[in-house]
């Protein structure tokens, strides 16, 4: 299982960016997709998560300016990040709950990673 993200970049204070994160691979089911985040000296925090039914959950400090999505049938999140401000510079990593397609084991996988930086 392979994620990709994509959608990182250098925005304004008060700006928007929009990120990506497309799962692939031998997949059977995924259960959870989401979006933690790491700034430096800092522990990796969640962002926003969904699950299959449209549930969600989000980062305190992120709650009312992001926005998660998913689209099961692409097996692709996305993260609508609004009024950016300089404390959400980090870097972003996808996060997926997968239920492989063989085995029907239930994995945790990571993206690699895509760099968010606000410029104040």
């Amino acid at each position: 299982v392979q994620l990709q993200a994509s959608g990182g970049g250098l925005v304004q204070a008060g700006g928007s960016l929009r990120l990506s994160c497309a799962a692939s691979g031998s997949i059977y089911r995924i259960d959870v997709m989401g979006w933690y985040r790491q700034a430096p000296g800092k522990p990796r925090e969640l962002v926003a998560a969904m699950g299959s039914g449209g549930d969600t959950n989000y980062g305190d400090s992120v709650k009312g300016r992001f926005d998660i999505s998913r689209d099961n049938v692409k097996k692709t999140v996305y993260l609508q990040m609004n009024s950016l401000k300089a404390e959400d510079t980090a870097v972003y990593y996808c996060n997926a709950e997968v239920v492989l397609a063989i085995t029907r084991r239930i994995g945790d996988y990571w993206g690699q990673g895509t760099q968010v930086t606000v410029s104040s």
